[in-house]
């Protein structure tokens, strides 16, 4: 548990956190491995989750064209997770990539208990608007 805490403080959205709000989240993380080229998810897709790179890089992009590559402590799907839209990127793994899966109720059901984790999300979808 100590570990998964660590690796959500180093991620933008969740590094002002309270542990024990972190501590809340940990049980409901899911670990996801992908090989180098394994496809996390396709643009398009629904969002139903969130990412935290662990270990590795993943490449987003449109096609061909990379938008992003993102390492260790970078969240990814945030966006479509808070609307349950469609992706408007792909996720791929550029090395051998391990991640966290926060799924979209959880996320709500800890946004409504810490209004801290609002505003975290809300400063990093300003950073990545401006």
């Amino acid at each position: 548990m100590i570990e998964r805490v660590f690796l959500l403080k180093r991620a933008d959205v969740f590094r002002d956190l309270p542990t024990e709000v972190l501590e809340g989240l940990v049980p409901h993380l899911e670990e996801v491995d992908l090989p180098p080229a394994g496809s996390l998810f396709e643009k398009g897709d629904l969002g139903s989750a969130m990412y935290i790179v662990v270990d590795g890089r993943i490449r987003v992009h449109d096609g061909e064209r990379t938008l992003a590559m993102l390492e260790s402590g970078a969240v990814l799907g945030e966006i479509s997770v808070l609307s349950s839209e469609e992706r408007t990127a792909s996720a791929t793994a550029d090395t051998e990539a391990r991640l966290l899966r926060l799924d979209q109720d959880v996320l709500y059901e800890a946004m409504a208990l810490s209004p801290a984790l609002s505003r975290g999300f809300i400063e990093v979808l300003l950073d990545r608007l401006g």
